[in-house]
């Protein structure tokens, strides 16, 4: 599984780095972020892009895999 760490950057990084990653993988990708917002656009994109998620909260950051 490929792996974004994309913790304490500012958006839109984040999205650029999820896309690069869902291109260069044909299985899942796990994001890490630790805004509520980056979160939230990142599942936002996936699903526009017929991916689904899975999110979960690490502490104050949060871990979203891509299907």
């Amino acid at each position: 599984m490929k792996e974004v760490d994309a913790r304490g950057l500012s958006c839109p990084e984040p999205l650029m780095m999820t896309a690069e990653a869902l291109k260069e993988t044909k299985g899942p990708v796990k994001v890490l972020v630790s805004e509520p917002h980056q979160k939230t656009n990142v599942e936002k994109f996936a699903k526009t892009h017929g991916r689904k998620t899975v999110t979960t909260a690490k502490g104050s950051e949060f871990e979203i895999v891509i299907e």
